[in-house]
Parts: structure tokens; C-alpha cells; sequence
């Protein structure tokens, strides 16, 4: 992977609590996938940082490297990889995901 890339992902992922990697932007998501993850974010009123990663090929690939994860949406909460759109999916119906960004906040 390109080393500037990865330092980028990191330092993107250092500096924000909550970031969604994710194809278009928070407000108009180019991709089901990406909507729902963004829409789990805004009904929980979760402060997030969309990245678009449609803007680079560079950051589209490196990020997909940086997780060891294939595909878009990516989450992070303080540093850490969540998942995919699936596990957001599921954590945010079963509590999990509510609790994990509750205990952020603290």
C-alpha cells in the first residue's frame, strides 16, 4: 500500500471519533450500502466524518488494505474498525452499536 495513503487513513482515523468510510457523502450516499450506514449514524445524532473514497483510487483501495476489509462502508469509533454495513447493521439492532458509541461520549 502506499505509504502516504495509509498515513493519511491513520491520521483521518486518529483525528475523529467517528468515521465512515463510505461511497458519496453523508448527504447524498452513492450507494445503498453507504445510505444505511450514514442513516444509522443520523438516527442515533452520531457526529461522524464521511470520507468519500469515490474521490481516489489511491484512498478507495488503501483503505480496503488499511482494515484487511473488501468492502465499503467502513466504520470506525475511537481508532478501531467496526465493520461493514451488515455489522452496523446488526450492532445497531441488537444495542451493540448504541452502547459502543454511548461509552464514546464518556
Amino acid at each position: 500500500m502506499n505509504q502516504d495513503i495509509q498515513n493519511q487513513i491513520k491520521k483521518i482515523i486518529e483525528d475523529n471519533k467517528v468515521v465512515l468510510f463510505m461511497k458519496g457523502t453523508p448527504e447524498m450516499p452513492m450507494c445503498g450500502f453507504s445510505a444505511a450506514a450514514a442513516n444509522i449514524l443520523n438516527i442515533l445524532k452520531v457526529e461522524f466524518l464521511g470520507i468519500n473514497i469515490l474521490d481516489s483510487d489511491e484512498l478507495r483501495q488503501g483503505i480496503k488494505e488499511y482494515s484487511d476489509w473488501p468492502t465499503i462502508p467502513q466504520l470506525y469509533i475511537d481508532q478501531e474498525f467496526v465493520g461493514g454495513c451488515d455489522i452496523i447493521q446488526d450492532m445497531y439492532k441488537n444495542g451493540e452499536l448504541q452502547k459502543l458509541l454511548s461509552h464514546d461520549k464518556n
